[in-house]
């Protein structure tokens, strides 16, 4: 079995390597038809090439990222990415290829290993057979470590005024919230590939929401990828054995459903941001982002623990029990680095760039979970993994194509 599983390791990592190959490629492409001079330019020998130079001059790259930028995949707690940044020849630094090694690397990097770690720190079980369920304890030190890290990128690339507070406080809230429901599921008996192929399926409520409120359609291959999305987790969740943690998967799956609906709620809240960050006149940068939406996740996180008493016995499971602490450090630690690496990439890439990446890192997760944690799947689970992954990567096709947008 050790062979077995040293022999899926080598494939994960050697897929893995293939699709970094590939986006750098395009990556590699894409710069160059953007830099080749167009027609009209080869047409005209009479220009001067310090006329060329005064043209290439007077494309400004954004001084921030707008919000639309950051939050780059539909549903759940994103907005559709529309903003792209402007990379030219003489200022990318680094070849295309090297940043999105760089970028994507350290997202595969920490997310797989966050992901990894967060399924030990609610699997862990203590010698008195006690096991961790603060999940908002949990949210407090993970926003903590992304607060830190954004004040100090913000410290670094200039803090932003008269940003609109209030709309971050709420949107905070929302986000927290969710990602607590997450932690919840999984605190309560549901499975890590089970919750992380669910989580995939954000933009159900999304359109729910926009089909009952808003009056949007949608083409019959976005119906039939939620479909396959939502069809494809349940028959993951049926492909495994049935045993005593029944009742208790069953209360996970009610918080992963609150968790997505919460996902729903935050898309509506983070388009008012975005609408009352225009209003102020201002741009927030990528780390005004991380700093204020994680400080009120973490503020929201230190009300509801402290009022369900999980500060205090979450300090205590964790002074007991030294093992699952370090655990849940680097679980904080890996969130933020991640985040930093989404910043790096989206400053450098189209967003549909890290899009790709976050989505088969998903994918990627769920796949090593099942290979390294034990999960034992009967052919109809695998059959549902296929069925939820096709829908996956069926709405990245869909994106890359330009298309993905209600009508």
């Amino acid at each position: 079995s050790q062979n077995l599983k040293r022999l899926h390791i080598f494939l994960l990592i050697t897929i893995m390597r293939v699709l970094l190959i590939l986006l750098a490629i395009f990556s590699s492409v894409s710069a160059a038809k953007s830099n080749y001079p167009s027609s009209s330019t080869l047409k005209s020998p009479q220009r001067s090439f310090a006329s060329l130079d005064k043209k290439v001059s007077t494309k400004k790259a954004p001084t921030a990222l707008g919000l639309d930028t950051l939050i780059h995949q539909r549903g759940g707690s994103s907005t559709e990415a529309t903003t792209t940044v402007a990379m030219s020849k003489e200022a990318a630094g680094l070849p295309p290829a090297v940043k999105l090694l760089i970028g994507a690397g350290g997202i595969y990097g920490a997310f797989l290993y966050y992901g990894s770690l967060q399924e030990d720190v609610f699997r862990y079980t203590a010698e008195d057979g006690t096991q961790f369920k603060q999940a908002w304890f949990l949210q407090v030190l993970e926003a903590l470590a992304n607060v830190l890290v954004g004040f100090v990128g913000m410290q670094l690339t200039g803090a932003t005024k008269g940003i609109p507070k209030k709309a971050f406080a709420i949107s905070g809230a929302s986000q927290v919230s969710a990602k607590a429901c997450t932690s919840l599921a999984l605190a309560n008996g549901l499975s890590f590939p089970v919750a992380t192929l669910a989580k995939s399926g954000k933009m159900a409520p999304v359109m729910l929401g926009q089909l009952i409120l808003g009056g949007a359609t949608y083409t019959m291959r976005e119906y039939l990828q939620v479909a396959a999305i939502i069809g494809g987790t349940a028959v993951v969740s049926m492909g495994k054995k049935k045993g005593s943690t029944s009742s208790s998967s069953a209360l996970g799956v009610a918080y992963i459903v609150l968790s997505l609906v919460l996902d729903g709620v935050t898309a509506g809240f983070q388009k008012q941001l975005k609408e009352e960050t225009k209003k102020a006149g201002v741009k927030p940068k990528p780390y005004d982002f991380m700093f204020h939406t994680n400080f009120y996740m973490c503020i929201t996180a230190i009300i509801i623990s402290g009022a369900l008493g999980e500060i205090g016995s979450g300090l205590a499971y964790c002074t007991a029990n030294p093992e699952i602490f370090s655990k849940i450090v680097k679980f904080a630690v890996c969130s933020a680095v991640g985040q930093s690496f989404i910043f790096y990439t989206i400053a450098n890439f189209d967003p549909l760039i890290l899009s790709t990446v976050t989505t088969t890192r998903k994918i990627f997760s769920v796949l090593l979970s099942i290979f390294l944690k034990g999960h034992s799947l009967s052919p109809t689970g695998w059959s549902g993994i296929a069925l939820a992954c096709s829908g996956i990567l069926s709405e990245m096709a869909l994106k890359m194509g330009g298309k993905a947008k209600p009508h």
